[in-house]
């Protein structure tokens, strides 16, 4: 039966995406150091290009030596914001990178972050890869990812309860646990929309992790032995994220650009990126929200 949760999960990560998203990781990727590129979040849900497209991009060693490396060992990954002309269109990306490896044992639940296998459950496309090798890594960690988090949401679930009802639980648990500007009720979006796919996930992934269940109808019944734990998960949730934040701050390349699309998309105002916000975006950040609040003062004034 792992077999089958293999070749689902691989199906799914070799699903065509559209062409552009192929050429705008084409466009980044570099060769010599990426193992392979993953696409995933709201916009392959939905389809909507227009927004900000989630990439990660796994490596085959990390990214930098010395402190900043230190740094990246514990509060990975490093994130970047591009803007790519693709046939004469921009289009907008978020890149996460970090290493193959820590991607690997993050998806098998070997740390407390929820971050890698709560995202990797959710269908993904393999957007990129630098060999074949790379491509099978990938589906394993990716498979590892599906069978984490069903492990627990078998723990954080009903005693007895329909598919639905264990994913729901494990997606409002995940959402709350991390410092995120969603609610937890954005856990029903998830798993709504592809609820047949869950559904078939389930039971591969919870045999594949040793989960021991029953099946009666639509509804399952878990025995609750030998299952991970949460509580150390969750209180280590909101502390990580917020130190990713604070890291961000320093290290997130393309910061000002991709504050200044965001700011634009919400309010209709245009903060233009001078050489000096894009070089050092928190200096710049003050002066940024002064503009922003000049302009729509002058808006209110205007109407």
């Amino acid at each position: 039966m792992s077999g089958d949760l293999t070749a689902l999960v691989d199906a799914e990560l070799a699903a065509s995406p559209p062409a552009e998203v192929t050429q705008l990781a084409e466009v980044l990727a570099v060769p010599g150091r990426d193992a392979t590129w993953l696409y995933y979040g709201s916009t392959l849900r939905t389809g909507d290009l227009s927004g900000i497209l989630d990439f990660y991009c796994l490596t085959h060693r990390p990214i930098r030596n010395g402190l900043r490396g230190l740094i990246e060992a514990f509060l990975w990954p490093e994130v970047s914001y591009h803007e790519v002309d693709v046939n004469g269109v921009i289009y907008r990306a978020k890149v996460a990178t970090l290493s193959l490896d820590r991607f690997r044992r993050a998806a098998e639940g070997r740390t407390l972050d929820t971050t890698i296998w709560a995202r990797f459950v959710q269908p993904a496309q393999r957007i990129w890869s630098a060999d074949p090798a790379s491509a099978a890594a990938t589906t394993q960690a990716c498979v590892a990812a599906v069978v984490t988090a069903a492990r627990f949401a078998a723990t954080l679930g009903p005693d007895r309860g329909t598919a639905s009802d264990y994913w729901t639980a494990l997606f409002r648990r995940t959402y709350a646990a991390e410092f995120r500007v969603e609610s937890a009720g954005r856990a029903d979006t998830v798993v709504g929309p592809a609820l047949d796919r869950y559904a078939a996930v389930l039971p591969l992934a919870w045999r594949q992790g040793g989960v021991v269940f029953e099946l009666s109808g639509p509804e399952f019944r878990v025995q609750r032995h030998q299952l991970p734990g949460w509580t150390l998960v969750s209180m280590a949730g909101k502390p990580l994220n917020i130190a990713r934040l604070a890291k961000a701050a320093f290290t997130f390349e393309g910061a000002a650009r991709y504050a200044a699309w965001k700011i634009q998309r919400h309010t209709g105002i245009e903060i233009p990126v001078t050489p000096f916000a894009e070089r050092y975006p928190l200096l710049a950040a003050p002066g940024a929200w002064w503009r922003l609040r000049r302009r729509q003062a002058e808006a209110r004034r205007e109407r």
